[in-house]
């Protein structure tokens, strides 16, 4: 039915849960920064971060305001708290990588594949589909978590909002994989879980979309404009749809 299938990440291929509200979260990176020459208050560490995120993205609008949704690359925020305390580094150290992966595996409580995944993205392959990731995220979170999941190599091309400085539903961001890879929409269908973010976004570059209300989906909306619904969440399902 498609030549190319692309896929949004949590909610629609993997279930996952992160807090980054609990204090054993900022109480442990504190003392991170602190291993390596920057010394934080727990408060004040979370505090400064979410200071910084904030001007990040203060910044982001202005670079590109044609952008009506934007995204920031996380790894300049941990960068600039060790630099305010006196430790050197740049955005892509190592040692600033490894942090923002030590915040990511503490916030995170699990990440699993729902039911079925991995065959259904080895069969449309089988099939001689073409299969592309396209989500909202970070990248020095998600390449870690992809792999996790086991799916990392399954993806012909895979796009992260925090590389491209906007995110679903900006126009700018379907965009950014369709010409990447030269996909004709008409071929293409958007699988995703978020009825705006996912459906209403890829409706408006023209794409075909299938709507999954997973366990991490915003309110059930049947009137999303999807081509396809599934409003239980079986992943199973979407073989019917795509195959």
């Amino acid at each position: 039915m498609f030549k190319n299938y692309m896929f949004d990440l949590y909610g629609t291929l993997a279930d996952t849960h992160t807090d980054e509200c609990k204090d054993s979260l900022w109480e442990s990176t504190a003392q991170y920064y602190k291993k390596n020459g920057a010394l934080f208050g727990a408060e004040e560490l979370r505090k400064t971060y979410c200071s910084l995120v904030e001007k990040e993205k203060t910044v982001i609008h202005k670079t590109h305001p044609e952008y009506k949704y934007i995204d920031i690359k996380i790894e300049k925020v941990f960068a600039q708290l060790y630099r305010n305390k006196g430790v050197e580094c740049g955005d892509n150290d190592e040692m600033v990588l490894e942090t923002a992966l030590y915040f990511r595996r503490i916030s995170r409580d699990y990440i699993k594949l729902y039911d079925g995944i991995a065959d259904l993205l080895d069969d449309l392959k089988k099939n001689g589909g073409n299969v592309y990731l396209l989500t909202n995220a970070q990248r020095a979170f998600t390449w870690d978590e992809l792999e996790i999941l086991g799916i990392r190599g399954k993806f012909d091309g895979i796009v992260i909002s925090s590389d491209e400085e906007c995110c679903k539903p900006d126009e700018h961001f379907y965009k950014a994989l369709l010409d990447r890879y030269a996909l004709d929409p008409k071929d293409t269908i958007m699988v995703g879980n978020d009825p705006d973010a996912d459906i209403r976004g890829a409706k408006r570059v023209g794409l075909s979309a299938l709507y999954i209300h997973t366990n991490l989906s915003p309110e059930f909306d049947e009137n999303s404009n999807a081509d396809f619904i599934i409003p239980n969440g079986d992943t199973l399902k979407m073989r019917d749809y795509l195959l």
